[in-house]
């Protein structure tokens, strides 16, 4: 059976590195859609799923905290911000009944997900590799990113807009947007407020721009990104910030944190903003940097209230 399933998987990636390619041609999008069927338009073209999917993979950033806010429970998971268990954060608790394999990230083990055998996979918010997807399209359906996003750019209404219609629960994903609109506007406090979030990683600053999930959560809330941060941008969400010109994370809202360490070394600086607002708590920092909805609805209720205390609001 073990030999069986390796020759299946083997001529399956075969295929996939033969398809696709230059044509134009969308392999998953039939001319002759079953009635009842759903077609998502994503940057590859559109994508047909013919029936309510019931063995979903998630590997996409968040794909799968957006699809357990759809209730729906992916078999198999890439955890990003590295949660270890069932691969998503607190916020999204209790939402599994049984954990996911978790699968890799920027890396795809192909055999890994083709033996999940998925009939849907996720994948709206990533590096929008077109090798990638024409790979994966040849084991099941595929939703990639909207047209034009930059690299890991979908915004959480978009990819709860593409994984509610892949999923047939599109008036579910209507609410959830509409709810967490809301849920903005409530909390819009910081108009005529500049801001930077910059991270510390590896030994090395770096702020993220428009187009990244933090930094349009600080812009649904009021603040305005500062303009000599935002003119580093070259089509990423990140930009490095060279020791010599950390002076650049100055604004009147500075929020950083450590990735992959402790504070030590940004509360430690000299050259960091006096007034910085350092995230320490790591539940936090993975909410606001989780970009699903379920994530940006935590960070509201607790990133707000350090906001405002920090402007003297």
């Amino acid at each position: 059976m073990k030999r069986g399933l390796v020759v299946v998987l083997s001529a399956l990636l075969l295929a996939a590195c033969g398809g696709g390619g230059d044509d134009g041609e969308n392999p998953e999008s039939g001319q002759d859609a079953a009635p009842g069927a759903v077609t998502v338009d994503t940057r590859f073209g559109p994508v047909t799923v013919e029936e309510p999917p019931t063995r979903v993979v998630a590997l996409g950033w968040s794909d799968a905290e957006t699809a357990l806010a759809l209730g729906v429970q992916p078999v198999g998971a890439s955890d990003w911000l590295g949660f270890g268990g069932k691969g998503v954060g607190p916020w999204a608790e209790g939402l599994y009944g049984q954990a996911p394999q978790l699968l890799g990230t920027t890396e795809i083990d192909y055999e890994a997900v083709a033996a999940l055998q998925p009939d849907l996979i996720l994948n709206t918010r990533s590096d929008n590799d077109q090798a990638k997807y024409e790979t994966l399209a040849k084991i099941a359906p595929t939703i990639g990113a909207p047209k034009d996003v930059i690299q890991y750019g979908t915004t959480w209404e978009q990819q709860v807009e593409l994984v509610s219609k892949a999923l047939f629960k599109e008036d579910e994903g209507r609410k959830i947007i509409s709810d967490l609109q809301a849920k903005f506007a409530d909390n819009r406090k910081f108009d005529g407020k500049t801001t930077v979030v910059g991270a510390y990683f590896d030994g090395k600053f770096g702020a993220y721009v428009s187009g990244d999930a933090r930094t349009d959560f600080m812009r649904a809330i009021g603040f305005t990104p500062r303009r000599e941060v935002e003119e580093l941008a070259s089509g990423s969400f990140y930009v490095d910030i060279s020791a010599e010109r950390l002076d650049l994370l100055a604004a009147d809202l500075t929020v950083l944190f450590p990735i992959g360490g402790d504070a030590s070394a940004l509360k430690g600086n000299p050259l960091v903003p006096e007034k910085a607002l350092v995230l320490e708590d790591k539940a936090l920092v993975n909410a606001f940097s989780s970009g699903s909805s379920l994530g940006t609805a935590y960070a509201l209720d607790n990133a707000v209230p350090l906001f405002g205390r920090a402007l003297g609001l």
